[in-house]
């Protein structure tokens, strides 16, 4: 049972990392991996195919800790095994995102592990833990989360399991590695640190090991940090506690059922979005109710614990930097402790478990197959391939780095595709010059930074105010112009 309920998991993971669409995030993953977290684009027209080798190379781990302090906001471990993977099975994209397939699997056997430790059916733990939209979601994408999240539940596996100093010391080596994998994982550690100190108060030698286990990380966190702590200081709005407050309930909610209400008529997302209300505070009411029922009494305060830290941590943290870090991928290291403590209050109330497996395994389909829940390249890349065919040319933002908007298109567009990265400091005639050679032009309308906005409205003005061009239609962010005999020349703007 145990192996069929993991085997099923894993192909969960599996085809997150096929079929959802490249996110913007995952190529800085790939380009520090490379040596060139900055790519340059050509300022003339190219093919993607003909682009396709920027994704490929190797860098060293001295490099790649260079380049994180000078221009990036995360610690270096989850980049430096991720140059490491690729180096031996491959550049190709699929390949990256398969080291977070194989640390989430790692991550469910540890939840099953932990799970039997404690007294809870270990199958349902976890598969009701894959099942969470957010565990999916970034147990399957090329970022540090997967790595992050492996690295906590081991953590926890050997303080819960820690009688004697080794187990200790282990546990907080991996809870230290954890928030040398990504920050925010210092929430959650910080929290089962605390517990282990709780119950060990009267053994200091034994919390005394698990302290400095982690200690041995912090050196390495605190040398990137305070390199990093401005570099994107207007990344969050500011901070606001009842809009927090909500926003996490938000992406808590859809952090465990996903995007339901997205795959509905608008006529009825409210009606669906109460209904998920209540299972979630049903499923809340449960745990408490059976609370004394779950596990052993130690664990389940772990895992009490472990649940509220994270979201507690975003709070703090947005007063303390008067922003708002509250995102859907962050709350998923909460994910685990909340399966961990639903599994164990189903065991007295099996007849709610149908309605929410069901809800679960609706949201993962709505994530794997549903455009509302993922960023929009793949499907992008698709129309504008349909809409001019290798014989038009897509006009793509370069937006403030080069790295999230063109990378992202290029990686997911057809290699005949011809394709401009269009610069702030381009103008209007050169763009209709280099345009007139191509019967047909699409405009790609994706922005997600402070400079895209302005270049893709200069893009529309341009073709939109030409003689020469006409607007022929839309689709998936993506305006057509088709080029009309023009009385002047082709570099004229009319």
């Amino acid at each position: 049972m145990l192996a069929a309920v993991f085997a099923l998991c894993v192909a969960i993971l599996l085809a997150t990392a096929s079929f959802r669409s490249t996110e913007y995030d995952e190529n800085y993953t790939v380009f520090l991996a490379t040596g060139q977290p900055r790519p340059t684009w050509p300022s003339d027209v190219f093919r993607a195919g003909d682009m396709h080798h920027i994704y490929s190379g190797t860098s060293s781990y001295a490099d790649i800790a260079r380049d994180l302090r000078q221009g990036d906001v995360h610690p270096p471990l989850y980049f430096w095994a991720a140059s490491a993977w690729r180096s031996v099975v491959g550049d190709e994209f699929s390949h990256t995102r398969l080291l977070s397939v194989l640390t989430s699997s790692i991550a469910l056997l540890l939840i099953a592990a932990i799970a039997r430790h404690a007294g809870i059916p270990p199958a349902l733990t976890m598969l009701l833990c894959a099942l969470c939209y957010g565990f999916a979601y970034t147990g399957a994408i090329a970022r540090g989360f997967a790595l992050a999240q492996m690295f906590v539940l081991l953590g926890t596996l050997f303080l819960l399991r820690a009688q004697g100093c080794t187990l200790a010391l282990f546990g907080g080596l991996a809870l230290g590695a954890a928030t040398f994998s990504n920050y925010l994982a210092a929430f959650a550690a910080a929290a089962a640190l605390l517990w282990f100190l709780l119950v060990h108060w009267r053994a200091p030698s034994l919390w005394i090991c698990a302290g400095i286990g982690f200690a041995l990380f912090l050196a390495g966190d605190l040398f990137f940090f305070l390199a990093q702590k401005d570099s994107r200081s207007g990344q969050f709005p500011p901070f606001h506690l009842w809009p927090s407050l909500i926003r996490l309930a938000q992406y808590g909610t859809a952090s465990i059922f996903g995007g339901l209400p997205l795959y509905v008529p608008q006529s009825v997302r409210l009606p669906v979005s109460a209904g998920i209300a209540v299972i979630l505070a049903m499923a809340a009411a449960l745990i408490g109710w059976n609370w004394r029922s779950i596990g052993t009494q130690r664990a389940r305060w772990l895992f009490i614990m472990m649940l509220a830290a994270t979201p507690a941590g975003l709070l703090l943290l947005g007063f303390v930097f008067n922003n708002t870090p509250i995102e859907l991928r962050y709350i998923a290291f909460c994910l685990p402790f909340y399966a961990l403590l639903l599994a164990g209050a189903l065991v007295w109330m099996r007849w709610v478990l149908p309605v929410i497996l069901l809800l679960q395994t609706a949201s993962i389909l709505g994530m794997l197959f549903h455009p509302a829940t993922m960023q929009p390249f793949r499907y992008t890349a698709q129309a504008a391939a349909s809409l001019v065919g290798s014989d038009g040319l897509a006009f793509i933002a370069h937006g403030n780095d080069g790295v999230g908007i063109p990378a992202s298109f290029v990686q997911e567009a057809s290699p005949d595709l011809h394709i401009r990265v269009v610069r702030k400091t381009d103008t209007p005639d050169a763009l209709l010059q280099q345009a007139a050679d191509f019967p047909r032009i699409v405009v790609i309308t994706i922005t997600g930074d402070n400079d895209s906005p302005a270049e893709v409205s200069m893009l529309l003005e341009t073709f939109t105010r030409s003689a020469c061009w006409k607007q022929d239609g839309t689709r998936f962010n993506s305006v057509v112009f088709t080029r009309q005999p023009c009385p002047a020349d082709r570099r004229a703007t009319q």
